[in-house]
């Protein structure tokens, strides 16, 4: 049953994230008649690929980041509970896990700004 329910939590995010991004999506005006560009060809779903993208970029490196810290979480504590002095490597791979969300922060800021 703990497997069953542990399986259903690693994917609700996903189903939350797409679910949160078709909403996003629906939302965002596709009408890009008042902006010219000279050197692409845009369509009139970019503006919705681009809303798509920003939110799997955060959604996704989140989730990767926080299956990251789980596991390296667990094994930090576990060898700062042999070796006092392995805190600062501990907390490295721990804070380099958490900088992957960090980067899919930003990578879905800048994807947002280009809309």
């Amino acid at each position: 049953m703990k497997k069953r329910l542990a399986i259903l939590l690693l994917f609700l995010p996903l189903v939350a994230l797409s679910i949160i991004g078709v909403a996003a999506s629906l939302t965002i005006s596709t009408d890009q008649a008042g902006t010219t560009t000279t050197t692409t060809t845009t369509g009139p779903y970019d503006r919705v690929f681009i809303a798509l993208a920003a939110g799997a970029a955060v959604g996704l490196s989140s989730l990767a980041a926080s299956l990251a810290i789980s596991a390296v979480g667990s094994a930090a504590v576990s060898a700062l509970a042999e070796k006092p002095e392995t805190f600062f490597r501990s907390f490295l791979v721990v804070a380099l896990a958490e900088a992957l969300a960090i980067y899919g922060l930003i990578m879905g800021i800048l994807l947002w700004l280009k809309l």
